[in-house]
This record gives structure tokens, sequence and C-alpha cells, in this order.
């Protein structure tokens, strides 16, 4: 779920970069050759990446929008020392002075080695390999403990208290806004089946956080905060065969709950196209997890809670479309959708398979 509505929807479709800053940007480096072909793979809310061919080989070129250049070079050094300690990443190729963040027309770019691999989602990994992908973000959140130092002390005042949830006035506020977006439609585009299963599900939310606003997460029931990827999911995660090679896209490294990001990866991964969660996988992952981590049941039963909780009240793809006039994430709304409501009603079970 991004964090923010910014987005690059309305901007002049991607080319990537020019001929001129690609060979600026690789007369930065010792051996990246001439740039031969550039080709835009993603175009996030974060940053842009492209396969950048030259006359040496492949490489993933990452466009970092944002540009901070310290908070990037701070990610490619945790990245580092996590494949120093044998965890499949794939950090940045270094320039020539050392630097790792290449700033070329005022723009903030990474060189990384080309990783050979595909994406695999939870309905193609079996219940070993779904136990080895709990084991492998458990030994991420344990390791970032050694190579990062002091969560506690770096993230003092604002950034260690408690997330707080979800206000459901807030949402039952929201849910009108959005009613009303999508009673009135896109201009002159006629109504269609997609806002017909948004004002279905937007009602159908509503009446369901009536009957369970009592229970929103306290404060104090926030899991134990630590390092953590930021964002787990299968399209962060290339496969070689069975075994993962890398996991990519740290842009949002930072300290939370642990525990909840166990819990948002394993329902991200083992989503089937109809809504449900696929407990058998997600039993073996979460078993994995807890062993590696060291978090026992209840850690992982109040993640659970604030998830569903999170679930419950999210509604960033209707933004993204209503307010926006974004459609990229319209394809996983109906599943997502879903999700929340069958999770609602097998609540119990969901918990059971994340705690047992």
């Amino acid at each position: 779920m991004p964090r923010s509505l910014v987005t690059y929807a309305d901007a002049p479709a991607d080319t990537g970069p020019d001929t001129g800053t690609l060979r600026a940007l690789l007369r930065r480096y010792d051996r990246a050759g001439e740039p031969v072909t550039c080709d835009t793979l993603t175009e996030g809310l974060l940053n842009r990446g492209y396969r950048l061919t030259t006359t040496r080989g492949r490489f993933f070129l990452k466009h970092h929008l944002d540009g901070d250049r310290d908070a990037i070079a701070r990610q490619h050094e945790a990245t580092r020392r996590l494949g120093a300690l044998g965890l499949p990443v794939a950090p940045p190729v270094a320039a020539a002075a050392g630097e790792t963040v290449v700033v070329v027309g005022g723009r903030c770019y990474a060189l990384h080695p080309w990783i050979e691999g595909r994406h695999r989602d939870g309905g193609e990994l079996t219940a070993a390999q779904s136990r080895r992908l709990g084991a492998l973000l458990g030994r991420v959140h344990k390791t970032l403990e050694q190579v990062m130092e002091g969560p506690e002390r770096a993230f003092q005042g604002a950034g260690a208290a408690p997330d707080a949830a979800a206000d459901p006035e807030d949402t039952f506020a929201l849910i009108e806004e959005l009613l009303g977006l999508v009673r009135q439609g896109e201009g002159s585009r006629p109504r269609d089946s997609f806002d017909e299963l948004a004002e279905h599900r937007l009602v159908e939310r509503r009446a369901l956080l009536e009957l369970h606003a009592h229970r929103r997460p306290p404060a104090a029931a926030t899991p134990a905060r630590g390092w953590v990827h930021g964002d787990f999911h299968p399209l962060n995660l290339l496969y070689r065969g069975a075994e993962p090679a890398a996991i990519v896209d740290w842009d949002r490294l930072g300290v939370q709950p642990r525990a909840e990001e166990a819990v948002r990866a394993a329902v991200i991964f083992f989503l089937r196209p109809d809504g449900t969660l696929d407990l058998a996988k997600i039993r073996p992952y979460a078993r994995a997890y807890r062993r590696v981590t060291g978090a026992d049941a209840a850690e992982l039963g109040a993640a659970v809670h604030r998830v569903w909780w999170e679930r419950l009240n999210d509604f960033w793809m209707l933004r993204w479309r209503y307010q926006l006039r974004d459609h990229r994430a319209d394809p996983g709304f109906p599943s997502s959708a879903a999700l929340a409501v069958w999770w609602t009603s097998a609540y119990e079970s969901v918990r059971a398979a994340f705690t047992d």
C-alpha cells in the first residue's frame, strides 16, 4: 500500500534517459562501457527502472525520483552489508570515485548488476518453498538488526511512536467521498462494471466497519519495531528456478513493526484471485518466520489484527482511480476488495494460520 498519493500518471510516457545522459552517467564508472539500449521496466512512485545494455554487458539502472542522496546511500550500504552476510540482494555498482549514487542533470541514478530471474507469487510456490520464503524474510529482519545501528536511537521522537491504527470516522468520510465520485462518473465515460463493483464494495465495507469499529487496535498492541525491507512482495523478489536470486527495491527500508511486514507480505504472496488466502501455505511460512526471528504467537497475532484492520480501512486503489485518474491499480481491486470481506468472516482461521 503506498504511503502517499503522489502519482506520475499525467506525465508524458517515460522514454528513459537520453543518450547524452547515459554517456555522461557511464563515464563515471571504470568498466561500464558505452550505452547500446535502454528499455523502461518500471514507472513507480519512488523510482523508475531501466534495463540498460552497454558494450560491457547488462545492468539495471534506477532513477531515484525523490533525489535524497544520503537516504539512497544508506540503503545501498545496507544491501552491501546484507550481501556480505549471505542474503540474496543486488548491491549497486560503485562508480570510479567510490560513490553508489551518481547525479547527472540534477537526477539521482544508481547502477545495479542485472539479475536474471522472474517473479513468483504464492500460487506458484510449494509448501516447502513457502516455508523457505518465511525463513528468508525472517533472515532479512534478523540480519538488518545486525547491520543497522540502533533503530530505537535513530528513530527517537515522532518516528519511534507506535503507528496509530486507522480511525473509522475518517474512513466513513472517505467512503462517502469515494461513493460520490463513483456515482458521478468520469466525464463522458459511461458507467462500467468496475464502477458497479466499486460502489458495491464501498457500501459493503461501510456496513462492515459499522459492525467492527469497536475492534480498532489500541496503540499498546503495536508489535515490536525493528528494521524492515518495507515493501516485501512478489514484484520485489526475483527467483532463479526454485530459489530466490535477489530481493530488490529497498527504497522503503526503515523501522516499522516487524511482524506486520511478515503478515502483509504473506497476504500479498498468498492472495488468491477470488479474494481468499491460501492458509495451507501461510502456516509453514509463518512457522518458519517465527522460528528464525523468535517472534512468538502473541506478536504475530497482534500483527494479524492490525493488518486486518488496515485492510478493512484501506481504499488506496479506488483513490488512485477516482481521485487521481490513475488506473494502474485497477486489475488488483476485485481480489483485494474481496479479501477484506472474506478475512473478516474467516478472522479466527487466518489468525490461527499465523500463530499455530
